[in-house]
C-alpha cells in the first residue's frame, strides 16, 4: 500500500495506491476515509481504516489521477527534524568523523513541497547542494521512551527526501550555521508517496541521486551510522515527537560538498530515488529577490 497527496497546491486529494491481481497499480480515492494525511490521521488509526477500506472494495478509482499533480504525501508536519553525517563516508567527505552520538538540526515544516515542483535556488546561493534521504513518518507522539522497541512501534512509514542544502549559508565564517543553510524555500520535497513500516524493510533500502542524468549517489540505508530506532528513541530524550512529524535520516557520500562535482546551477535537473519509496525529479531555476513577502512554498 502506497498513500499520496494528488492534486493542485492546497487542494490535494488523499490517495491510496495498491496493485490488482494483475499487478497493475490503481489510485483510489482514500476521502471516504479521511480529508488528508496529516497527524491527526495518524494518530487516529487512519492506516488501518485505509487499509479495511482498501480490502473492503469500498474506495472508488480516482479517475485521470496521472493527471494529476503530486504534493507531498504528508500534509505540512509540524516538524522537520534531521540527523547529520549519519553514513560515514559523507562525514569524510564533508572532513568530519563519524559521530558517535546522532548529530540533530531542523528545518522549517514551510520547507516542505511536491516531488516534482519546480525548485527555486536562492537569489544569493553560490553552493546549493542536494541529498537524498530516507525520512521517517512518526505516528504517535513519543517522549522519554525506554527502548529501542517502543522507539521502533512509534514509526508510522517512510518518505523519500531531498535535503537541499546552501553549503556557504550553512558551514564558514562567523556567521555560518545548519539552519541558515537548510531552511530555504522549498528545500524538502517529500514524496511521491509515503509507506507504511510494514510494507518495506528500512534497513535495507538503495538510495541513489542523478544530476542532469549523471550519478552522483549510491549506497544503502544498511550503511546508516544509526539506524531508525536509534534515531528515534534518541531524539525522544530531548523533544516531544508527534505524530505526523518527519525525520530526515541523513544522506550518503555523493554530493558536491565533496568537492568532486558542481553545486546546482540554474537549469539541472536533480533526480533522487530510494528503492520502494519511489523517485522525485525537481528543475531548478534561481529565483530572484522580492520586496514583497510571500507564502507559496505549498505541500
Amino acid at each position: 500500500m502506497k498513500i499520496a497527496r494528488l492534486g493542485e497546491l492546497g487542494r490535494e486529494i488523499p490517495v491510496v495506491i495498491a496493485a490488482d491481481s494483475a499487478g497493475t497499480e490503481i489510485s483510489y480515492d482514500a476521502r471516504p476515509v479521511t480529508a488528508t494525511i496529516d497527524g491527526a490521521f495518524l494518530a487516529g488509526g487512519g492506516l488501518a481504516a485505509l487499509r479495511d477500506a482498501l480490502d473492503n472494495g469500498t474506495l472508488s478509482v480516482l479517475e485521470n489521477a496521472d493527471e494529476l499533480r503530486i504534493g507531498s504525501p504528508i500534509a505540512r508536519p509540524n516538524n522537520v527534524i534531521c540527523i547529520g553525517m549519519n553514513y560515514a563516508a559523507h562525514a569524510a567527505e564533508s572532513g568530519a568523523l563519524p559521530p558517535e552520538i546522532p548529530v540533530v538540526f531542523l528545518k522549517p515544516n514551510n520547507t516542505v513541497a511536491g516531488p516534482f515542483d519546480a525548485a527555486p535556488i536562492p537569489p544569493l546561493a553560490a553552493k546549493y547542494d542536494w541529498e537524498v534521504e530516507l525520512g521517517v513518518v512518526i505516528g504517535r507522539e513519543v517522549n522519554y521512551l525506554s527502548t529501542l522497541e517502543e522507539a521502533a512501534d512509534a514509526v508510522a512509514g517512510y518518505v523519500i527526501a531531498n535535503d537541499l542544502s546552501e553549503r556557504e549559508y550553512q558551514i564558514p565564517g562567523a556567521a555560518g550555521q545548519w539552519t541558515k543553510g537548510k531552511s530555504l524555500p522549498k528545500s524538502t520535497p517529500l514524496g511521491p508517496w509515503f509507506v507504511p513500516k510494514e510494507d518495506t524493510d528500512a534497513n535495507n533500502l538503495q538510495l541513489r541521486s542523478w544530476v542532469n542524468g549523471e550519478p552522483r549517489q549510491d549506497s544503502n540505508t544498511a550503511d546508516l551510522i544509526f539506524d531508525v530506532p536509534t534515531i528515534v528513541h534518541h531524539l525522544s530524550q530531548y523533544m516531544v515527537l508527534e505524530a505526523g512529524d518527519v525525520v530526515l535520516t541523513g544522506t550518503p557520500e555523493g554530493v558536491a560538498l565533496s568537492g568532486r562535482f558542481p553545486y546546482i546551477q540554474d537549469g539541472d535537473v536533480v533526480e533522487v530515488e530510494i528503492a520502494g519509496l519511489g523517485r522525485q525529479r525537481q528543475e531548478f531555476f534561481r529565483a530572484g529577490i522580492t520586496t514583497a513577502g510571500t507564502n507559496n512554498q505549498g505541500v
